[in-house]
This record gives C-alpha cells, sequence and structure tokens, in this order.
C-alpha cells in the first residue's frame, strides 16, 4: 500500500532517515516508537506528503485514501461542532441536491419537446447514482453524532471556535475518522483524550477494517491495537512483527546478541592493533603490519545501542507518618452556578497508590485543588484533615506556574532540595530522569512540557515527602521518560494520590481506584485493569 524505496533526509547536521526501504500493507496496523528527535512525526509528514525526502521516495498504491492527523492543528471555523464534522460528507450532499435537481428536469420534460442536452442530463444522473450508492444521508447523520458523542461532545450545536486546543483536536479526529480513508497516519492522537474517551478510540480502532501508523506515548495503544511496531533509531527503520511489549523483548534477545558481538569484535581489535604496534617499525614486519592496518580501516564497527537508562533512588530518609493519611468528608464545588461534585467523602491510607478515575470536567483537578486548600469546598459543613507525621508535595498540571523560569535546572533542584542531599545525589537523579551533563545548566524557560515536567518529579521525589499528589505527572512524557517515572515511583515507599490518562501507568502503579462521580465518590479496591474487567463482566 504504502512504499519508501531509498528515503534519505537530513535535517541541520543530524541524518533523520538514511536509505530507508519500508513497505507496508494493506491490513498492518503499525505503532511507530523511536527516541525524541528520531524523527517520528517527520515520517508521518513525509507520507502524508506535507514534506519531501532529499531522495528516495515514497509510493502509495493507486485508489487508496490515506488520511492524516497531526499533533497541533488550527481550527477556524465559524460552524456548529455538528456542521462542522459533518461537512466531510459536502460532496454527497451536493451530488444527492444535484441528483434531485435531474429528477425534476425529467419529471418536468416534455417528451415532446427535442431536448439536446437529455443525453448529458442522463448520463450525469446515472453517474450520480452510482457514487451514492453507498451513501445514506440518514445514516450518515446518525454516524456524525454517535462519533461526536463517544469523543465527549455534548452541545452538538455550539460554535466552533468556542472550543479549547484539545477539544478542538477531538473534532479533527471525529472528522477524520468519518472519512473512513483505507489507511491512518495517526500523530499522538490521544494526547486530548480522557481515560473514558481512550478506552472508546482503543475498541474503535480494534473494530476497524483500516490499517494505520500510530505515534503514540501510551503503551497501551501500542500493547493492544498494534500488530507491528515501526521502529525507527539512528537513521535507519525496521518493522517488527508483534505489539510493543513483543517488541521489547525481541529488543532484549537483539541487545545481548549485539553486545556479544561488539565484546569479540572489540577484543579482535585490540589484539590486532597490539600486533601492529608491536611489527609495525620491524622491518621484515613492515609489511604485515600495513596490510592489518588497512583491514581494521575497513572493519564495520558494531554500535550497541544506547542503554535505557534505569533509576534507583534512596527512600530510606523519609519519615513514616501515621495509618492514616488523610480523611475528607462532604466536599462540594460549583462554578457559575454549575455543580462540579458534592457529597464527596474519602480516606486515604500509608502506602496507598490511588488512581482518581473520571472523564474530563468531572472535577479531578478540582478535588485536588481541594485537598491542597487552593480552593474551598462550598460545603461549610465538609472537612479535610492530615494525619500524624504528614509530609505533603504536590505535583501541578501547570509547571509554568510551578517552577521558575529564570532558574537553570539544576538551581531549581538544590533550591527546593533539604541541605543533606548532596550535588552528587541531586546529578544522579537529574541523569536518570535524563539531564546529562550540560543539561543541567539550561534554563527552566527553555525547557519543553515534558523536560519541565521531568524536573518537577526529580524535586518532588528528593523533597522528602511521604505523601505525593500527582495532577497528570504523565502529560508530555515519551515512553522512555514514562518508564523511568514509573521505577521511580515503585520504589517510592510513601502514599500517592494520582491523576492520569495513561492506562498503561494506572495499571502499573494504582493499587486502588477513586471512582469520582458527581454525588460519590466511589471506592474500587484493586488497580485499573482489575476494575475494567469488573465492568465488563457487569455489563453482560
Amino acid at each position: 500500500m504504502i512504499f519508501l524505496k531509498n528515503a534519505t533526509l537530513r535535517l541541520a547536521d543530524k541524518i533523520l532517515f538514511d536509505n530507508v526501504n519500508i513497505s507496508i500493507l494493506q491490513g498492518q496496523r503499525i505503532g511507530v516508537v523511536g527516541r525524541n528527535g528520531a524523527g517520528k512525526s517527520t515520517l508521518l509528514k513525509l507520507i502524508s506528503g506535507i514534506s519531501e525526502f532529499d531522495s528516495g521516495s515514497v509510493e502509495i498504491q493507486k485508489n487508496k485514501k490515506i488520511a492524516y492527523m497531526p499533533q497541533e492543528f488550527v481550527f477556524l471555523s465559524e460552524k456548529t461542532i455538528f456542521d462542522e464534522v459533518f461537512s466531510v460528507f459536502d460532496y454527497h450532499i451536493n451530488i444527492s441536491k444535484r441528483k434531485l435537481e435531474l429528477e425534476d428536469i425529467f419529471k418536468n420534460q416534455n417528451p415532446d419537446e427535442d431536448n439536446p442536452k437529455l443525453e448529458d442530463n442522463i448520463q450525469e444522473y446515472l453517474k450520480l447514482i452510482e457514487e451514492l450508492e453507498n451513501f445514506d444521508e440518514n445514516s450518515a447523520i446518525t454516524k456524525t453524532k454517535d462519533i461526536l458523542n463517544n469523543l465527549g461532545f455534548i452541545d452538538l450545536a455550539k460554535p466552533v471556535f468556542e472550543l479549547s486546543v484539545g477539544w478542538k483536536m477531538r473534532l479533527l479526529l471525529a472528522k477524520l475518522l468519518l472519512q473512513e480513508a483505507d489507511f491512518y497516519l495517526f500523530d499522538e492522537p490521544t494526547n486530548h483524550l480522557d481515560i473514558n474517551t481512550k478506552l472508546w478510540f482503543e475498541r474503535f480502532l480494534k473494530d476497524s477494517s483500516f490499517s494505520f501508523l500510530l505515534i503514540t506515548h501510551d503503551r497501551h495503544f501500542l500493547d493492544n491495537c498494534c500488530d507491528y511496531i515501526l521502529e525507527i533509531e539512528r537513521g535507519n527503520a525496521k518493522v517488527f512483527t508483534g505489539n510493543y511489549e513483543k517488541y521489547l523483548n525481541l529488543k532484549e534477545q537483539q541487545k545481548e546478541l549485539t553486545e556479544s558481538a561488539y565484546k569479540r569484535q572489540q577484543k579482535e581489535i585490540a589484539k590486532k592493533e597490539e600486533i601492529i604496534e608491536k611489527f609495525r617499525y620491524t622491518a621484515s614486519k613492515a609489511k604485515m603490519a600495513q596490510s592489518m592496518i588497512k583491514k581494521l580501516d575497513k572493519i564495520d564497527i558494531i554500535e550497541p545501542e544506547p542503554a535505557l537508562p534505569t533509576i534507583k533512588l534512596d527512600f530510606s530518609k523519609i519519615e513514616q507518618p501515621g495509618k492514616v493519611i488523610l480523611k475528607f468528608n462532604n466536599l462540594e464545588k460549583s462554578f457559575n452556578n454549575q455543580p462540579i461534585f458534592n457529597n464527596i467523602s474519602g480516606e486515604i491510607q500509608r502506602n496507598d497508590k490511588i488512581a482518581i478515575v473520571a472523564s474530563n470536567g468531572a472535577g479531578k483537578t478540582t478535588l485536588i485543588n481541594i485537598l491542597t486548600n487552593k480552593y474551598k469546598s462550598d460545603n461549610t459543613d465538609s472537612s479535610i484533615e492530615f494525619g500524624h507525621n504528614v509530609k505533603l508535595a504536590v505535583f501541578e498540571q501547570d509547571q509554568l506556574k510551578a517552577l521558575d523560569p529564570n532558574n537553570t535546572v539544576y538551581q531549581e533542584i538544590s533550591n527546593s532540595c533539604n541541605h543533606d542531599i548532596c550535588e552528587s545525589q541531586i546529578r544522579g537523579t537529574l541523569g536518570a530522569f535524563l539531564f546529562k551533563q550540560n543539561d543541567v545548566k539550561k534554563k527552566i524557560s527553555v525547557l519543553s512540557g515534558g523536560e519541565r515536567n521531568r524536573v518537577a518529579m526529580v524535586k518532588i521525589l528528593l523533597s522528602k515527602a511521604n505523601f505525593l499528589i500527582l495532577d497528570e505527572p504523565t502529560n508530555h512524557l515519551d515512553l522512555y521518560s514514562k518508564e523511568i517515572l514509573l521505577q521511580a515511583l515503585s520504589q517510592y515507599n510513601g502514599t500517592i494520590l494520582f491523576v492520569s490518562h495513561d492506562q498503561d501507568f494506572l495499571d502499573k502503579l494504582a493499587n486502588k481506584i477513586f471512582i469520582l462521580n458527581p454525588d460519590e465518590l466511589y471506592v474500587y479496591p484493586d488497580n485499573y485493569k482489575s476494575y475494567l474487567e469488573t465492568q465488563r463482566m457487569l455489563k453482560k
């Protein structure tokens, strides 16, 4: 279906694609992985035709429709939500109108009059019937409303220009899905979806017949929706059969083989260099030494893959709190006379790792802001009580407000740490969170969203807090950064209350779930995967 032939692209002094050859076939559902800057988004732009390779070609099978969803899109529209999405069918609606016009012409045609255009009108009419054969306007209306509702849209008469950036991206996703393309290029389509909408989108992908290339930092989608993985690394691109978990297993086996081969090659090179050094100045052996030098120059040096960082933190100095960390009762909040929730009560105990789960707009961040005293509960009879010896640290969604833009990365961390945390521990933790050498000298103001999140997380982990409240800690993080964060929080021996729309992160970190509803906080005493399975069983 899509073929890349000898594709090469250089950006500045970096080779993104070096003579790449890939065949993407009908039916393949491919997850695209690679480190930041490897060229994942660039590849989708190249296939879509937005950008071009320096050399080589992209060939797309004839009569195959390709749809592309970028990470960012400027949506300028005066239409309502429904009208904007339904405009996908404008072509069919227009030819339906033309068909009716022709039918009126035929109906009013006097059979005794000579009409030189009659034959042309008949041919046009037959062509329109053929094009409309599989189009049903009522069905299109129903499908449009169904997709919009499943993506979380309620007021379909609302103007598009009133929507936030995130909701506009959902709107774009709805339009693309209604196009029913043969092949989709998805660049982070889940970025602006909440957990419930992600679950619907996962089912939609599984039930659909189209093929796709999917860039996502949500491992759950790579494991459950993809049967191939396209890896982009150091200018090369390679397709692996299987989902992301299988890909990681294959990569681990490949890494062991490559490292063994690298060590053997290095020993061989060292041995030959020793012989060369010994005999290069000996008259009788100089010719042999020169021959060995030439052979060494021609050797293709095996390059082992850069090791992914691992992290080991010392949380032994965190003081233990009492058994009950936090109790809250009868919390209530409204904004502009619109109730968010009421009668919200709960208890958090020592070593709980609790995820708050709800749809966007249900009040997850609002609840966190009440618990951390940023907002006040509307109910004067409500109460919030922290337990004995609880030391709290909070990770906020907006790190631009939480970090000092004038500080360097190192200054931001060292200024917030206790005096007994040494420089080597700070630098070691920053290194584990991918801040290497001169990276720690960067100003906060120039960091990306993902980099700011990593700085904020290092601050929290070095704070010696025994209770962490984390609001979307996985935002802007790639797969590798999420894995590092998960390693760190799994080692943490304190209590965590967190919000995340990343299902893999939820499954692996939470041991209890708070389901936030408008009139109650329901507690599920197990992980998120178990909760979903229970919900499925109840619906049968």
